[in-house]
């Protein structure tokens, strides 16, 4: 039985002050309120990473984790941060290859590949993010990207490897937008990257690898969508800077 996660990306928000009160907020609701089991990860900016760890303490719920990571190790990168220094500070998880950094920052599967890779050198574990824009969707070639973006940057590894990463299927058209997959688009796509992973590496290794949905997850579908079959939990945006909002979040799944 896969575990439910729910991870919220904080994105570029908050003041540290405004981080410290939030991650508090949560943390006391989802002590008091929240009767599952469901992983709880708080993905921050990179300044507040060890702020919010150590707030966190040894809290067996809620993880902390990056936004992303370089493909390089060391060196002269300015403004980069590196997967060992991640390790250094005790931070157990990244997201990579989120949607904005695809279509901001120009990453590809090919480079997507390479920070998977050093991710997983160092101990981390990748939240690979993967999902088709509206005119892609529009024209129905949405199920042969995601597919395509899953073997570029995931196929490459073993059958042990690719069963710890943690795979978010992002609708590109829904995040941020208000607009959100029905729970059977959701679902829909989200057999569709297991098959693909299944035709790989066979059906139990596919049936062990969590994959979350992002894009617009907020309290009113949360439970719906999480109900789904192969919907392992969700990668929350906006409804995570929330602290009763993303609590009701962490409650539907």
């Amino acid at each position: 039985m896969r575990q439910k996660i729910v991870a919220g990306n904080w994105k570029m928000n908050k003041t540290l002050e405004e981080a410290n009160i939030l991650a508090s907020e949560i943390t006391g609701m989802v002590a008091d309120e929240v009767k599952g089991d469901a992983k709880v990860i708080f993905c921050v900016p990179f300044p507040y990473l060890l702020p919010i760890k150590n707030q966190l303490g040894n809290n067996g719920r809620i993880a902390i984790g990056a936004q992303n990571c370089s493909e390089h190790e060391a060196g002269a990168y300015t403004g980069e941060v590196s997967a060992p220094m991640l390790k250094s500070m005790g931070i157990p998880y990244v997201i990579l290859g989120h949607s904005e950094r695809r279509q901001y920052f120009g990453e590809d599967g090919k480079l997507l590949a390479k920070k998977i890779d050093v991710a997983l050198k160092h101990g981390l574990i990748p939240i690979y993010c993967c999902g088709e824009p509206l005119e892609v969707r529009e024209s129905n070639g949405h199920e042969a990207l995601v597919k395509k973006q899953v073997e570029e940057s995931l196929f490459h590894l073993s059958a042990d490897v690719i069963k710890t990463i943690v795979i978010a299927y992002e609708p590109v058209w829904a995040i941020g937008t208000g607009k959100t997959a029905s729970a059977q688009q959701a679902q829909d796509m989200h057999a569709v990257i297991r098959k693909h992973i299944a035709a790989k590496y066979g059906q139990s290794v596919a049936d062990a690898v969590a994959i979350l949905y992002g894009g617009s997850v907020n309290a009113a579908n949360a439970k719906e969508l999480f109900a789904c079959p192969d919907v392992d939990g969700g990668l929350v945006g906006g409804a995570s800077l929330k602290s009763r909002e993303f609590t009701e979040v962490i409650k539907g799944a």
